[in-house]
């Protein structure tokens, strides 16, 4: 049977991008969560990568629409993302939740420490602060995954 990418129903945060690409990667979503959002937050196309994929991929157990995607079907699929985008904000993911309250606290707490212009911050340029952080998380994800925690 051929591997099919597609947006999964199981451990969705919004819209189940990232555990869709997870399960076709073989991967832990997490990483493609994070990349997400460093890409988006870097000034990438972070937002604009996921909302199209969001938008394209059908969701798990849904038929494949192999043929041509029409317009038809795009606005379908978009008025879809937008429900489903609301329900979202409506009955939110606690799990989800906790993530984006710490990435905000985190990016809050890294702005403020910016704008006071302390001169022992200096060292923490931003081409020192993306590699350390991805370095921090890969050492959480693999002392996690070493603990055997989900």
């Amino acid at each position: 049977m051929q591997k099919r990418l597609y947006r999964s129903r199981k451990d969705v945060i919004l819209g189940g991008v990232c555990s869709g690409l997870g399960d076709y990667f073989g991967l832990d979503p997490a990483i493609f969560r994070i990349l997400f959002v460093l890409f988006a937050v870097a000034g990438g196309p972070g937002v604009l990568v996921y909302i199209v994929l969001w938008i394209i991929l059908p969701q798990e157990g849904e038929a494949d629409s192999t043929g041509a995607f029409g317009g038809q079907e795009f606005s379908n699929r978009a008025r879809q993302m937008g429900q489903e985008f609301s329900q979202a904000v409506r009955q939110p993911n606690q799990r989800g939740l906790r993530y984006l309250g710490i990435g905000l606290l985190l990016a809050g707490g890294w702005l403020f420490l910016q704008a006071l212009n302390l001169p022992w911050l200096e060292w923490a340029n931003t081409r020192l602060l993306w590699p350390l952080a991805l370095v921090i998380i890969g050492v959480v994800m693999l002392s996690r995954a070493f603990r055997g925690e989900e």
